[in-house]
């Protein structure tokens, strides 16, 4: 590779001429055959790889700084490093991203959640809704008041301390207090 004219041709490349583009990617390609050939990236092709490193080479070009007079190790390394780095992303992706994580059979309706509640789950809810309003109902003012700021009108306990001017501790005490009461008026039920 003769590097005086590698080094025209990169300048000529990088005032957009499409010919010296041309000539750059032929005096690379016996490199760029072979990085292809001793390489294997999951899910990608000959081509695929090909395409990268040409991708490489004139994302080396657009970046190379013309004072260095060393294009070809730079545009070398890009290529090299370009690869290595497709070759780790690869590596790391999960099966669980892009096409394999759709797989479709022939019961492909039986994975989805049902939509409609069954007349046992609903009782069973409507239960479960009567019994916590009966543990509520055994609960003080100031408790009461903790589950509404807390679970109904969804603020954090640390809002209800400072709201309360009380200490952020005391607070998550109070509420696990509270919550153990609830349960345990609920189990009074079972």
């Amino acid at each position: 590779m003769n590097f005086d004219y590698i080094e025209t041709l990169v300048t000529r490349c990088k005032n957009n001429d499409e010919e010296a583009k041309e000539k750059l990617a032929y005096e690379f390609r016996p490199l760029i055959y072979n990085i292809s050939k001793r390489t294997f990236i999951d899910r990608y092709n000959s081509h695929d790889i090909i395409q990268e490193c040409y991708h490489s080479l004139f994302k080396s070009v657009s970046k190379y700084n013309l004072e260095k007079h060393r294009f070809v190790a730079y545009a070398t390394n890009a290529i090299k490093n370009n690869m290595n780095d497709l070759i780790k992303r690869t590596k790391t992706r999960r099966s669980a991203e892009g096409s394999d994580a759709l797989g479709l059979h022939d019961n492909v309706e039986n994975n989805f959640p049902e939509l409609e509640i069954s007349t046992e789950t609903s009782l069973c809810e409507m239960c479960d809704y009567e019994d916590l309003k009966l543990a509520l109902k055994n609960l003080n003012e100031e408790e009461v008041e903790l589950i509404d700021f807390v679970f109904y009108k969804n603020y954090t306990v640390k809002e209800y301390a400072y709201f309360k001017n009380m200490c952020y501790s005391t607070a998550i005490q109070k509420k696990k207090n509270i919550l153990i009461k609830i349960f345990n008026n609920i189990s009074l039920y079972y």
